[in-house]
């Protein structure tokens, strides 16, 4: 496996169990790295790190998108982990910027096949497709509510 396809594994596991448990981020990444047999390399740990700490404040909004552009998959019915993969790719495509939207997507089918059901890859390359029409919008939706949230602290 790739280095950062590890470092977005390790991401993905992280997102997966605060989602389903609630546990504190924080500790879950510090316990997922230290289990890992060959440890990531500190900026990998970080990309990892930014990953998490990228989609947590964001994951009502990058839900709210998936639900909105991909209405035949209601969000109640996706599985968590795919969940999941999808908002770590829209996280990296459409908030962050920093990762090509044709990486992004092949990641996350890549984290499909690994983790998801057999119908998973199929469905997350599907879903962000259609995500990746409205990239622009939705980073000018998340920009405007950061820059509130900014005005809001000051």
């Amino acid at each position: 496996m790739k280095s950062r396809t590890r470092a977005r594994a390790v991401a993905l596991q992280v997102l997966y169990e605060v989602d389903i448990t609630n546990h504190l981020p924080g500790d879950v990444l510090k316990i997922r790295l230290e289990e890992l047999e060959t440890p990531l390399s500190d900026d990998l740990a970080e990309f990892t790190r930014q990953i998490i700490f990228g989609v947590l404040p964001f994951a009502h909004e990058l839900d709210q998108f998936i639900a909105k552009y991909a209405p035949e998959w209601p969000l109640e019915q996706i599985a968590s982990i795919d969940r999941n993969i999808l908002r770590i790719a829209f996280w990296e495509f459409a908030v962050s910027r920093q990762t090509p939207v044709k990486v992004a997507i092949n990641e996350a089918v890549e984290l499909a096949k690994l983790y998801g059901s057999d119908s998973a890859p199929r469905f997350i390359n599907g879903v962000l497709g259609t995500l990746v029409d409205h990239e622009n919008e939705i980073h000018q939706i998340i920009k405007n509510k950061l820059a509130q949230e900014a005005r809001t602290e000051a």
